[in-house]
């Protein structure tokens, strides 16, 4: 399956997700050979088709195809871009594998300092997606948000559209990101938490109404940059390391076990051990002195 816009032609390499409105795929350049990958989000219900059109002419944050040196499409924007195909309106994004902040953050291994510098990443990549609030809001209220190893965010972009509101806006996208925020926050109710304890106070007025009141708010707020606790660091280096550690214990404990069922092999076989010879054959002269005389 393929999607042509004016520019370049997106061949479907898997569904990730597929609804009476909309389906979502990732794609490839046709003809490309640089591996990069899209998210196409094909809508195909006609009221939902016509909401996201008036959307994306309205908004400010809209933004036109980017093309890199080779003339394709660039993955570095947020919005790529978008066209019609047939009765459907396609809306290309960059592809990235995911890796979902409710499953990859691990609150009781990192320190309020940590936590916080999440959450001052997650509102800083709502203010620089350029993405219209609408479609923002779907974002966010779907999950998808993605926790990399260092702390940053990014987000993905296989939405399902179903409940898709166009008159939601920045209020509404400010008022979902404290709720995202108080849950990782809410993980070190055993610490001093001011910052835990203002934005909920004020959430529970639904007092946000922009993004910039949220961030200063939170940098407001924050603990003060200090060294953490070693058994923290500790923890978070194990949570963070744990598949590799457990294949090198996996790997050494394979080897140990091979050694062992040699040793009794050779046992068996010779009555002994002839690796030990070395070192019971260094010690039967001492200097220039005999042990076995």
């Amino acid at each position: 399956m393929t999607f042509e816009s004016r520019n370049a032609v997106y061949t479907v390499i898997s569904t990730i997700i597929s609804t009476p409105v909309n389906d979502c795929f990732t794609a490839r350049l046709e003809g490309a050979s640089d591996g990069r990958e899209f998210t196409l989000v094909v809508v195909k219900e006609h009221e939902t088709v016509k909401s996201l059109m008036d959307i994306m002419s309205r908004d400010k944050y809209h933004k036109d195809l980017v093309l890199g040196e080779d003339g394709l499409p660039s993955a570095e924007g947020t919005l790529i871009e978008s066209f019609s195909q047939g009765k459907a309106y396609v809306m290309v994004f960059p592809y990235r594998q995911e890796r979902p902040l409710e499953d990859f953050f691990v609150g009781e291994a990192y320190s309020l300092t940590r936590c916080e510098d999440i959450c001052t990443n997650l509102l800083l990549g709502c203010i620089s997606c350029a993405m219209p609030f609408p479609v923002l809001y779907m974002i966010l209220d779907q999950g998808l948000i993605n926790l990399t190893k260092d702390d940053n965010i990014y987000f993905s972009y296989s939405m399902d559209l179903t409940k898709l509101d166009d008159t939601k806006t920045e209020r509404d996208c400010a008022v979902k990101c404290a709720d995202i925020m108080l849950k990782v926050l809410e993980t070190k109710s055993d610490v001093k938490n001011i910052s835990y304890e203002l934005l909920s106070k004020k959430s529970a007025n639904n007092s946000y109404s922009r993004f910039t009141e949220l961030y200063r708010d939170l940098r407001i707020a924050a603990t003060p940059v200090r060294r953490t606790r070693i058994l923290i660091q500790i923890k978070s280096f194990f949570h963070r390391n744990a598949d590799l550690l457990f294949g090198i214990l996996f790997w050494i404990s394979l080897i140990l076990a091979i050694v062992a069922l040699v040793l009794l092999f050779t046992h068996l076989v010779w009555g002994d051990v002839p690796f030990l010879r070395i070192f019971f054959n260094s010690f039967k002269n001492i200097g220039t002195e005999s042990l076995t005389k």
